[in-house]
């Protein structure tokens, strides 16, 4: 008999035990269930929890509730976490759930977990193609037309389905509740590969080598101008403000791109170069010491 407290018993066939497919809005059911706090992912308490009823749930009644022990949980969850936690952040985001769970495969299609965006400012070119409007925001509209264009031609997928797909990304990113999707809500949905500035050799930024400089240059300098300008230029900013982990949107990037335009563009022409990149780089990790050693006076 199946225990009220284990809430993924109901999602198992009765017989074989494994999870039946989860639809779209099964999985945002899901989700909600064990994001508490609703911070866009199940982390500490909520994954323990998580992987205790994920575990247990295959056999059913107080004998599942004792297959994994507190003595186990620990080796439990390095396991997972290794298997499941692409970005080592220690925590389960919304597309690396997805993975978990046997889900639709269309609704899988939708995180692109197998083929992520090269960079950030490819990232940006596709926010451009889909904010049609130019108003700094994903709408309702908008989004549909986002998701058809990764699901591609070949899915054959109803509007009702489409609806329930567009309906449910929403709930799951639209962090705050406007009903349409900001810079950083999209970038939840759509990953990059790599944020090139959260490698470790921005740790050491005050030694950066004159190497390692022309090899982040080279990176957002993709028209090999020999300026960072454009989309380039906002891809640098949206990795910037991630390193930030808060939400930002677009209105949020034009005023981060004033303010270090304003300090490190010396010649005003509203580009950067090789060296100001250096130096905005130098003062980033200047101010992030200098939050982190705040942060620890206070602890």
């Amino acid at each position: 008999m199946a225990t009220a407290s284990n809430f993924l018993q109901k999602f198992r066939d009765k017989d074989t035990r494994a999870f039946k497919n989860f639809t779209a809005s099964q999985f945002l059911e899901v989700w909600s269930h064990y994001d508490l706090d609703g911070s866009g992912y199940i982390e500490d308490r909520e994954l323990d929890s998580f992987l205790r009823e994920f575990v247990s749930s295959i056999v059913p009644g107080r004998i599942g509730e004792e297959v994994v022990s507190d003595s186990a949980l620990q080796d439990l969850k390095e396991e997972f976490m290794r298997a499941y936690d692409e970005n080592e952040d220690n925590k389960i985001e919304i597309g690396e759930l997805a993975q978990m769970l046997p889900t639709e495969e269309n609704f899988l299609l939708l995180f692109r977990r197998s083929n992520p965006l090269s960079s950030s400012v490819e990232f940006i070119r596709v926010w451009r193609q889909f904010d049609r409007d130019s108003s700094g925001h994903i709408d309702a509209d908008e989004l549909g037309d986002f998701l058809r264009h990764i699901l591609g031609e070949k899915r054959d997928v109803g509007e009702e389905r489409m609806k329930e797909y567009r309906d449910t990304i929403l709930r799951l990113f639209d962090r705050n509740g406007d009903g349409q999707l900001q810079l950083s809500e999209l970038a939840r949905l759509l990953p990059v590969k790599d944020n090139f500035l959260a490698k470790p050799l921005l740790k050491n930024a005050s030694r950066l080598s004159g190497p390692e400089i022309d090899r982040l240059f080279r990176k957002y300098d993709t028209d090999r101008s020999g300026q960072i300008e454009g989309d380039e230029l906002a891809g640098l900013l949206k990795d910037l403000l991630e390193l930030t982990g808060e939400d930002y949107d677009e209105s949020k990037m034009l005023y981060f791109r004033d303010v270090i335009m304003e300090q490190w563009d010396a010649d005003k022409d509203g580009r950067i170069a090789r060296d100001e990149l250096k130096m905005i780089l130098l003062q980033h990790k200047r101010l992030a010491e200098e939050q982190e050693a705040l942060q620890s006076g206070c602890d």
